[in-house]
């Protein structure tokens, strides 16, 4: 998850500070990535997918922030769906989630790390039986 620093951002001295909290950060990231195309969803923790069933969304998940001396590392844990190319996906995951936390925050990101935790197959429709066989009424006639 992540650690319990707040961002200060550089402000003027006459008007004061401007901090961010890391959640904000999950959240911008988390939106970012689960809008690229092909990526099916993002990987969310046992409370993640409660919060979901009750009704909230949890825009954060599946995202992991790391904040030290050389920056804000980023760890992203997604689903891709079947039949995308992977590193191009990816990739795409990487520069929109940079393009995105600095248009919004003015905070650059030290490294995203993209991790596919797996490929879902998209669901295929079940036959109709009256396709395959035919009704009853055709038979007759």
């Amino acid at each position: 998850m992540n650690e319990d620093k707040n961002l200060v951002l550089d402000a003027s001295p006459e008007l004061g500070e401007i901090v961010i909290a890391p959640e904000v950060i999950e959240i911008i990231i988390g939106i970012a990535a689960s809008k690229i195309e092909g990526v099916y969803g993002m990987r969310g923790t046992f409370a993640n997918n409660v919060t979901e069933l009750l009704g909230r969304s949890a825009h954060g998940k599946g995202v992991y922030l790391t904040i030290d001396e050389t920056g804000i590392k980023v760890d992203l844990y997604c689903y891709l769906s079947y039949g995308v190319s992977v590193p191009k996906v990816a990739m795409e995951i990487q520069d929109r989630v940079k393009q995105q936390v600095l248009f919004m925050t003015d905070v650059h990101l030290a490294e995203v790390n993209v991790h596919v935790v797996a490929v879902v197959p998209e669901k295929i429709e079940q036959p109709d039986i009256e396709e395959l066989f035919g009704s009853d009424e055709e038979e007759n006639e």
